[in-house]
């Protein structure tokens, strides 16, 4: 885990060192950006969701949770090992 840790900091430092090469210019174009690609996705994420709760067949049907092993009444078929099962057939098998 320190290892891990030890190879993450070093990734980030590095990166943090590159970052700091860029001239201020394009560090801040870079912000902007970013901060554009944000906001551009908060707000198709927030449209999304007016757009959903505006729909007039916004209905939600509560029904009482079922368990499935109690409804299913038939039992599948049970798996068998074959290997074990060829030899079994072999040894109680008549000459």
């Amino acid at each position: 885990m320190n290892s891990l840790r030890a190879k993450m900091d070093g990734y980030f430092e590095k990166l943090d060192e590159k970052w700091r090469a860029l001239p201020v210019g394009r560090q801040h174009k870079y912000t902007l950006y970013f901060f554009v690609a944000y906001l551009i996705l908060t707000a198709g994420v927030l449209f999304k969701v007016w757009y959903d709760a505006g729909k007039p067949d916004n209905n939600m049907v509560i029904e009482h949770i079922e368990n499935p092993v109690l409804k299913k009444k038939e039992r599948p078929a049970v798996l068998q090992d074959t290997l074990s099962t060829i030899l079994k057939n072999r040894i109680y098998e008549r000459k």
